[in-house]
């Protein structure tokens, strides 16, 4: 079971929220409506070894068609306004205004990153988390399309294999993200693997932000091979 403090009364700042992912925080609000959040720090945590990224054939064909076109981090607003839903698509999730504002400002420091589906120049998918050193804290996806969300966390993984991070962060295990590969680990294991990536210097544009699809099964294929 999650824990978590009392509501934040006083307004944080981009710089105490990265040390909060530092010390094995996040925050989340109880809804779209509520003005405050509370930090959690689970249990038990949601991570996807990078090198054990497993990849179901259909979405391999998919990446391979470029399908999509893939941005990064050009639309925040968009992907976070997808995440938060409110729409026919996906009811209301609990990204409130003080969520959007520390993220807005996150991705205005370098420190935020989106990764986006587009079809006939229209976002269909994306998500967005964020990087400190080596590792990647992932917030939230959603997808308006076939597979749209599927093939961004594709490309998000081979963007960090590239990289040279260590972690990817899913904070919770979902039967989506478990066909992956993500696994539960508890709370002092968690906090070694991000101990060790903090030690890390990630560079989240090591891929080029053009990689099509053949790019990200080169990397991806690489990593399965060098690990077997």
């Amino acid at each position: 079971m999650a824990e978590h403090s009392d509501d934040i009364v006083l307004e944080i700042t981009p710089q105490v929220l990265l040390k909060a992912y530092a010390c094995g925080l996040f925050p989340m609000a109880e809804s779209a409506e509520d003005a405050g959040l509370f930090w959690l720090e689970p249990e038990h945590r949601g991570l996807l070894p990078l090198h054990n990224f497993h990849l179901p054939k259909r979405l391999r064909r998919t990446l391979r068609s470029d399908k999509f076109e893939i941005r990064i981090s050009t639309d925040f607003n968009a992907v976070i306004d997808g995440c938060a839903g409110g729409g026919p698509d996906r009811p209301k999730t609990w990204i409130n205004r003080e969520i959007r504002r520390l993220y807005s400002e996150l991705f205005d420091l370098g420190y935020c990153h989106t990764v986006e589906a587009w079809l006939d120049n229209e976002l269909v998918g994306g998500l967005y988390g964020v990087s400190l050193n080596g590792a990647f804290f992932g917030e939230s996806m959603f997808t308006r399309a076939t597979d749209a969300s599927k093939v961004c966390f594709a490309h998000l993984v081979a963007r960090l294999i590239a990289g040279g991070y260590s972690l990817l962060d899913t904070q919770f295990v979902t039967s989506h993200l478990a066909r992956f590969g993500t696994l539960e680990v508890d709370r002092d294991a968690y906090n070694d693997e991000l101990a060790k990536a903090l030690a890390l210097d990630g560079n989240f544009y090591d891929l080029n932000v053009e990689a099509r699809g053949q790019d990200v099964l080169d990397i991806l294929d690489a990593v399965d091979t060098a690990s077997s």
